[in-house]
């Protein structure tokens, strides 16, 4: 992107609004305001069409979401919609899309999470197997989104995984120092899948992250443990001396594992209560694919071809995020 765009880019922004994302301690502020995060996942926003987009925000809105994470890196019933290609490269039109709806969001004041994965055949064949296309990758977003401030990024989905989505401590670092010369005040995190410990945290703090993003275990007893974990990793990192935010990116859904457990509405509240209470900068409610049905419909987050987001969520989701603000509006202290 040439110095005349981005300039035109810029003043275009901040003529609509702008919404900047910084950190403070254990809180993300947005404009210098300490500001709890409530996101949505909405993966595969960059295969939605604009009106579907559109309708969205203004339900995220409504509802008291102020954050939403997508994927730069995503595939739904084999319809690539990524906006990087397999080295890192950009890819059109989608990367221009992606920056159309940070735009959009920005205008609105709403956080978008930027995720890079190098995927594990799920969603689309594995890409940015490499550490340079890896640094690729997060170089054509940092330049080609660099005016906005209402954005981060995620240099590797569940980077701890041993599959063809692992990212090394080394690797993260690399990316990480890039990023920082790139854009010196872009926030970066790298999500983690599970619990992390005590070990693993002194590891990703050596990585520079702004904040973690763990995405804890899904069975039922989770949303119940949500709290205490949550002061534990406050406790953690300030024994290993560095205070951070601590942001739940992706939690547990419905339609992930049915048979096994199909979270209810009381179950998303509750988690979103023990986030807060244990001093926790950010929670997501995580909506995907139902794995227990033909064609995996309904796709929710992962796949708005045909439908948009909020036209997917069952009765129990909609039960939940019809007391969203409410739940916001009496968050509980972390001291209590």
């Amino acid at each position: 992107m040439s110095y005349s765009i981005v300039l035109v880019v810029y003043i275009s922004s901040l003529a609509l609004g702008s919404a900047e994302l910084s950190v403070s301690g254990t809180q993300f502020t947005i404009n210098g305001k300490p500001t709890f995060l409530l996101g949505i996942s909405y993966y595969g926003a960059l295969g939605a069409s604009e009106e579907f987009i559109r309708k969205d925000l203004d339900d995220i809105q409504k509802y008291g979401f102020n954050w939403l994470r997508l994927w730069a890196t995503w595939a739904a019933s084999d319809n690539d919609v990524s906006a990087v290609e397999g080295n890192g490269n950009p890819r059109e039109p989608y990367l221009s899309k992606l920056r159309w709806i940070i735009e959009e969001c920005n205008r609105r004041g709403i956080i978008v999470d930027v995720t890079l994965s190098r995927g594990n055949g799920v969603t689309g064949t594995p890409r940015l197997q490499s550490t340079e296309a890896l640094k690729q990758a997060a170089s054509t977003l940092v330049m080609s989104l660099k005016p906005y401030r209402n954005w981060y990024l995620d240099m590797g989905n569940e980077r701890n995984i041993r599959d063809e989505r692992f990212v090394s401590t080394e690797e993260l670092t690399e990316v990480r120092k890039l990023v920082r010369q790139l854009d010196q005040t872009r926030l970066a995190t790298a999500s983690f899948s599970g619990d992390i410990e005590k070990n693993e945290l002194k590891q990703i703090l050596d990585t520079r992250v702004d904040f973690l993003s763990p995405h804890r275990p899904r069975h039922a007893k989770s949303p119940l443990q949500t709290a205490a974990q949550t002061k534990k990793y406050l406790e953690m990192t300030k024994e290993l001396g560095r205070v951070l935010p601590v942001q739940y990116q992706e939690p547990f859904r419905r339609g992930y594992t049915p048979k096994d457990w199909e979270p209810r509405s009381d179950d998303f509240l509750t988690d979103l209560k023990g986030a807060m209470t244990g001093g926790a900068a950010g929670w997501c409610f995580h909506n995907g694919d139902q794995k227990n049905v033909p064609q995996s419909k309904p796709g929710r987050s992962f796949n708005m071809l045909d439908k948009r987001l909020f036209e997917q969520l069952d009765a129990e989701e909609m039960a939940f995020v019809r007391q969203t603000k409410a739940a916001l509006n009496n968050r509980p202290s972390a001291n209590q």
